[in-house]
């Protein structure tokens, strides 16, 4: 098993915005009442929201090592039907609203195996007779490809080892009661779930946005301990005017899923320090399970442009372009990652699901990242988030963090020769140019400005890059 769900009895496992309640006994129970439906070695497409008979299906399938794959509830069909005719999932959990659908197009039989809370467990019409392999337990979509055929390969070992490290470095217990700001099948999302459920917290789930008042009523209501983000859902916040909320039983904020603009973490790393509450900056990335680094919060008012130290039991390091490894402090090198919690590899087919571990416990992030006197990281750009411009090497991230200095709302992509700044302000052409042309020292040629009715995100809230390059 991989909670143990009946060490906490009767402590409230999860509580959602309409009502419904589980104890961790019912929830052993009706996940494990679901789970005896599903054979070892099979594949399950698990459609994920924020709703109990989604979560009571991850569930069932995670405690009893059903090897599934999370995928959005509301993705449209094509989606789906693509990657089933590359993966011929043995089992679909889905929301009863799409029985009918999937049916008709000839995804799943008719007749549902078991129905649970607005969901049903289904076999797959065209299933494999290909087992997957004994350790895999878990396939997330890699960062902006909801689309494709790829998936992040993921063990019990891998996933098991990064929850336990999270539970440790947040101090995790009991008490806990953490609101799901996230969706569930996004890899932060589920990892806020996984670390508290293992330590015997209370869930407290919704499908409500942090710009909606009903999930500020239920935050307040069922006294939300914790809240975890994306750059986006803390630009938003601050908008929202978060500071001057009155929330005394909200300890712990959480912020992964991309670089968060350095002086709104100074803002938050302060008020959390005044207010006696705790601000984590976090870095990872799916093959990580998803979680590399955090920046202990006792050091985010002095190193809030930092993403940390490794999670317990990993290791990171620096390398050069001939892959030697840096020891000189502030100097620029990919970022390696080593630890339990790397994933196995990638699959883009069934029969990927068959293989074993190729990554050995060591992972290329593709991140740029120097470290400082006192062993604390900084990412300062991507390998693929660069171009060249008159010669000059430029860093597209770090042109996106000076911008955000005059506007959060903007993204930055690029062409050699050419950086484009997407904006959804009017009037800040000038003042974007200027800074950008004496800070780069580069022509203002080199920079246009386009305004836009608004920055186009991933369902996971990070920037659609791909979507703007096009």
């Amino acid at each position: 098993m991989f909670f143990d769900l009946t060490k906490y009895g009767k402590q409230s496992a999860v509580i959602t915005d309409n009502g419904e309640q589980l104890s961790y006994q019912d929830l052993y129970r009706d996940s494990h009442s679901i789970a005896t439906h599903v054979p070892a070695g099979s594949f399950v497409f698990t459609l994920c929201e924020n709703h109990i008979g989604a979560f009571v299906g991850y569930v069932a399938m995670l405690d009893n090592h059903k090897a599934q794959v999370l995928l959005d509830a509301h993705k449209d069909l094509d989606t789906i039907q693509h990657l089933a005719a590359s993966y011929s999932p043995d089992f679909y959990w889905i929301p009863l609203e799409r029985k009918e659908e999937f049916s008709t197009h000839g995804l799943i039989d008719e007749q549902s195996v078991c129905d649970y809370k607005g969901y049903c467990l289904a076999r797959g019409v065209h299933r494999s007779e290909t087992k997957v392999h004994d350790e895999l337990l878990l396939c997330l979509t890699t960062s902006g490809s909801t689309g494709s055929p790829k998936f992040v390969r993921i063990s019990e070992g891998n996933l098991k080892s990064n929850t336990i490290s999270i539970a440790q470095y947040l101090s995790i217990d009991k008490t806990e009661r953490p609101i799901t700001s996230l969706p569930m099948y996004y890899s932060f999302g589920m990892s806020v779930i996984n670390s508290h459920l293992m330590q015997g917290a209370t869930i407290l789930l919704t499908d409500k946005t942090v710009v909606q008042r009903e999930f500020w009523t239920f935050l307040k209501e069922q006294q939300a301990t914790s809240i975890a983000g994306v750059p986006y859902t803390y630009e938003t916040l601050k908008a929202y005017r978060f500071f001057r909320m009155d929330l005394p039983y909200l300890k712990t904020m959480i912020q992964a899923g991309g670089k968060l603009n350095a002086e709104i973490v100074k803002e938050y790393a302060d008020f959390a320090a005044d207010k006696g509450k705790r601000f984590f900056v976090m870095y990872g990335q799916t093959e990580a399970s998803p979680r590399i680094s955090y920046l202990p919060y006792e050091k985010a008012t002095e190193k809030y442009s930092s993403i940390g130290i490794p999670v317990p039991g990993g290791k990171m390091s620096i390398i050069d372009v001939e892959g030697h490894e840096i020891t000189t402090p502030n100097t620029d090198g990919e970022l390696i990652y080593y630890g339990p919690n790397v994933c196995l590899g990638y699959a883009e087919c069934r029969e990927d699901l068959t293989k074993g571990d190729e990554n050995n416990g060591c992972l290329h992030t593709g991140d740029v990242a120097r470290f400082d006197e006192e062993g604390l990281f900084y990412i300062t750009g991507r390998l693929k988030r660069f171009v060249k411009v008159w010669g000059n090497r430029c860093n597209l991230d770090a042109i996106e963090q000076l911008v955000k200095a005059i506007t959060t709302d903007c993204a930055c992509v690029g062409v050699d020769d050419l950086v484009t700044i997407y904006v959804t302000k009017d009037g800040l052409v000038e003042s974007i140019v200027n800074l950008l042309s004496g800070k780069t020292g580069l022509n203002p040629q080199a920079f246009r400005v386009e305004t836009i009715p608004s920055i186009p995100k991933m369902e996971s809230g990070k920037i659609d890059y791909k979507h703007l390059i096009a």
